[in-house]
């Protein structure tokens, strides 16, 4: 059987909010047809640009920036180091100038009011999530191409052979978490070890160390710019920002000037329970608050669920004295592993798989995360994930307005919630009696996704998107 090679780098990745389906994946697409044009030779004769969006990227695209992503991708600027306080300005130079300079090489009249089209009754059958390029020349002729944003930021190209890509030998390979559980048992090590060696096939273990611990920066970030900023979310809904006011009250009368002061702040207020769930809530709202207004952010393993291995690791740092880069490393590489198995196995797509493909997964990632770092066995944390995602099984998506807002922002706390208390229940058991296996649940998962309507799989169809007038604020 062959072995789909994922890297913990492939898993978590640094981009910009809202989707990582909707918005940094149709990025990436965007920019791998412009470089393809480049290595063509066709850049300089292009004379028109088109692009056609279908299915939930034509349903949602606009909630979700989709168009504003395809815009800059295009232009050649790239998610991980563009300055999101940039966006709007860029994306207004277009539509007032109505050009568009690709990879900033080569200029062409682009109106996208015109040049975008949102086909929202068409889909295309390989997934839900497909663009398609359309560019013309002068005097090379036409190329079209066609995309799929497969959830997660993952893209694959129409006709493209995906397990190209995957030639990487990996000394453990996993599809599923038996396969993994074999690794573990045969060698002695722990799930964090295993993914370690694997992460080996690809760079060096300290470039590995280097590349967690910058996504951990990150994120954190992200959590303590989310906690700090007040206001009103962008995209109609007037959707009020509450991680900032939650911190605020949190932190009543206590001083501090960045995260390390921050941190020592929290830890000081002890550990009542009600406490503790106000932190870890502050904590996955402020991340996906920030996701929510176009900030930079880490998919985990998605945009829209970006909050709960944030909330879940802070959770550890703060109240478990977890605040060691070694434990931080291992919460990540276990986490990713789980994100690897659930997308060979089902997917990460809420296009697919509705929002237990997203919150669902991360719940399961950041439970098994925590349950290692806490001390728990290899088959601990694989029931701690197994937990979690049993108690999102049918979890849909249904995005008001097609932002990434009501009800996602609120659900990133649920997530994270669950994942804890799936630790505590995992570390209090034991496996040996436990009567669903985690490949047993995606299994389910995959075959929950497959029956759901289509209206309830982020098309704002369905749910809270045709039932809660958009007038209205949340709560």
């Amino acid at each position: 059987m062959s072995h789909e090679a994922i890297s913990v780098f492939d898993i978590f990745k640094i981009g910009v909010g809202p989707s990582s389906s909707h918005t940094l994946g149709p990025w990436r697409a965007a920019q791998r047809f412009a470089a393809t044009l480049q290595q063509r030779n066709m850049l300089n004769e292009v004379s028109e640009v088109r692009v056609l969006l279908y299915g939930s990227l034509a349903k949602t695209g606009k909630g979700h920036g989709t168009d504003v992503a395809i815009q800059l991708g295009l232009s050649g600027e790239d998610p991980v180091t563009f300055a999101v306080d940039q966006i709007e300005a860029k994306i207004n130079d277009i539509a007032s100038m109505k050009k568009i300079v690709l990879l900033g090489l080569h200029e062409v009249d682009f109106d996208p009011r015109e040049d975008i089209e949102f086909l929202i009754t068409e889909s295309l059958p390989f997934h839900p999530n497909a663009v398609t390029f359309l560019a013309s020349t002068k005097n090379a002729g036409s190329i079209a191409e066609t995309y799929y944003s497969v959830g997660g930021g993952f893209v694959v190209k129409e006709g493209e052979d995906s397990t190209a890509t995957d030639m990487v030998q990996l000394p453990f390979p996993v599809n599923t978490a038996d396969e993994l559980l074999h690794w573990c048992r045969k060698t002695g090590m722990a799930i964090h070890e295993v993914v370690m060696e694997n992460e080996s096939a690809w760079r060096s273990e300290e470039e590995t160390r280097k590349g967690m611990l910058n996504i951990w920066r990150v994120m954190k970030e992200c959590m303590y710019r989310g906690s700090h900023t007040p206001g009103v979310l962008p995209g109609g809904l007037n959707v009020k920002r509450r991680g900032a006011e939650l911190n605020k009250k949190l932190t009543a009368g206590k001083n501090y000037t960045d995260y390390d002061s921050w941190l020592r702040v929290i830890q000081s207020g002890g550990h009542d329970f009600k406490y503790i769930l106000d932190w870890v809530s502050c904590f996955a709202l402020a991340v996906n608050e920030e996701n929510a207004s176009f900030g930079r952010v880490v998919t985990a393993p998605t945009n829209g669920a970006a909050g709960v291995i944030p909330a879940v690791l802070q959770y550890f740092i703060a109240f478990c004295d977890g605040n060691q880069d070694e434990k931080i490393i291992q919460f990540l590489l276990t986490a990713a592993e789980i994100g690897s198995i659930f997308k060979k196995g089902a997917t990460l797509s809420a296009a697919m798989g509705g929002c237990q493909a997203e919150i669902g997964v991360s719940s399961a990632m950041a439970a098994a995360g925590l349950t290692e770092v806490m001390g728990g066995s290899q088959r601990q944390a694989m029931m701690a994930a197994e937990i979690a995602m049993e108690h999102h099984l049918g979890l849909t998506c249904d995005p008001i307005g097609g932002l990434v807002q009501i009800p996602c922002i609120e659900r990133n706390t649920m997530g994270a919630i669950k994942a804890i208390t799936a630790s505590q229940l995992a570390l209090q058991s034991t496996p040996d009696f436990a009567k669903v296996s985690l490949d047993a649940v995606i299994k389910t998962m995959w075959d929950t996704a497959r029956d759901m309507d289509f209206k309830y799989k982020e098309t704002s169809d369905g749910g809270l998107a045709i039932n809660v007038p958009l007038s209205l604020p949340e709560c």
